[in-house]
């Protein structure tokens, strides 16, 4: 087995379990994409295996001495409360480092396994990774691959073809889901990750607990998720905004899904950034608005410009909040942490010139579980306000 030496001092992080190690970390050695290596300090002493990526800025992942097959069964194992909830029919299986299996997402739409591989360690063993999902995972009909997410191309892998059936049935154009008393349909050829948001389950649920009669604004819909929840639980009407008609054609289709209830739906394509700005022009006011924006800040460089962003949006909407209005705001940018984005938010307040409190935090699901030695994992970050005025 190779040898990856690293710099005197470097090996702090790897001791306090952290994955990864940048390639500014590494003294000396070399191998081959994806081939497991040992990581030694700068006395040669051996502290930890991994996968190398020569093409990569993380050059290992660090990962357990155990058999690939032996790391799916226990993070499927993990999730067996899920199994027995009926009430949920799609979740996430593997959850990449924080499951010790870096660079592997695993994610199940009703009996179908769809996978992201995003290290060179990962892709090297998709084909030993699908024959344990199969296994291994209950009710598991196939295992595809879904190839195009730009951070593959930062390992210096292939994006293409974008979708593939690895082992099993292939699935349907669109798989039906149920999440808590809600259908949607899910494009896992196409659609967003592998498909849909299965980490924002959790604050779907507490967007419908909340939006009982009110006039709700879902920015950046995408395939209707907070809208649909809100209408479940007696919003009085609806406004899905997305810039992409594909996304919102698919949001009609869920709200087709289900049982009638009398809430008034509105779809509209536009920019959000614009939308907002012409409601406040129009004086359009809301009783509840989801701010579910894409990913501002992909680095640490990114994280000032994303601020502002995030502070301009939220101030846009704060301002089109009723009286005793809420604000559902999300961050989904790993770079920008809680305590930073609570930050932006209150900056936000103080400059719409109104008094929020904080009614609740969202984080990921418990299937999507975050290692403690790794914060970057926890890239997901939501608070729900209410305007005390």
């Amino acid at each position: 087995m190779k040898t990856i030496r690293l710099r005197k001092g470097r090996e702090r992080s790897v001791l306090k379990g952290h994955p990864w190690v940048f390639s500014g970390a590494v003294e000396g050695g070399e191998a081959a994409a994806g081939e497991l290596v040992e990581v030694c300090d700068s006395k040669g002493e051996k502290i930890a295996l991994g996968w190398y990526s020569p093409a990569s800025q993380i050059r290992v992942r660090i990962v357990p001495d155990a058999p690939i097959a032996d790391l799916i069964a226990e993070a499927v194992g993990r999730r067996a409360a899920f199994y027995a909830d009926d009430a949920v029919t799609a979740i996430r299986l593997v959850n990449a480092e924080n499951d010790l299996i870096p660079g592997v997402v695993a994610d199940c739409y009703a009996g179908h396994v769809v996978c992201q591989f995003t290290s060179a360690g990962a892709d090297a063993r998709k084909e030993e990774i699908a024959d344990a999902l199969m296994k291994f995972a209950p009710f598991c009909q196939g295992v595809s691959e879904r190839c195009d997410v730009d951070s593959r191309a930062k390992e210096g892998l292939a994006t293409e073809p974008a979708f593939r059936v690895l082992r099993g049935a292939e699935p349907p154009e669109l798989v039906e889901i149920a999440e808590n008393g809600v259908k949607f349909l899910v494009d896992v050829r196409r659609g967003h990750k592998t498909g849909f948001y299965l980490d924002q389950r959790d604050a779907r649920a507490t967007v419908g607990r909340l939006a009982n009669g009110a006039d709700v604004l879902n920015c950046f819909c995408y395939s209707g998720g907070f809208g649909l929840f809100a209408r479940a639980c007696g919003a009085a009407s609806v406004t899905q905004v997305d810039i992409s008609a594909d996304a919102l054609a698919l949001a009609k289709k869920n709200e087709a899904l289900q049982h009638y209830c009398g809430t008034a739906m509105e779809y509209v394509e536009a920019d959000v950034f614009q939308f907002l700005r012409k409601c406040r022009d129009e004086g359009r006011k809301f009783d509840f608005i989801v701010l579910d924006p894409p990913k501002f800040a992909a680095t640490k460089g990114q994280l000032m410009k994303a601020a502002r962003g995030y502070k301009d949006i939220n101030l846009l909407a704060m301002k089109l909040l009723k009286p005793y209005g809420t604000l559902a705001s999300f961050s989904c940018s790993g770079a920008m942490d809680a305590e930073f984005f609570r930050t932006v938010l209150a900056e936000a307040a103080e400059d719409a010139h109104r008094p929020f409190q904080i009614v609740a935090h969202t984080h990921a699901g418990a299937d999507h579980p975050v290692r403690l030695s790794f914060p970057e994992g926890e890239y997901l970050k939501g608070v729900v306000l209410r305007s005390i005025t």
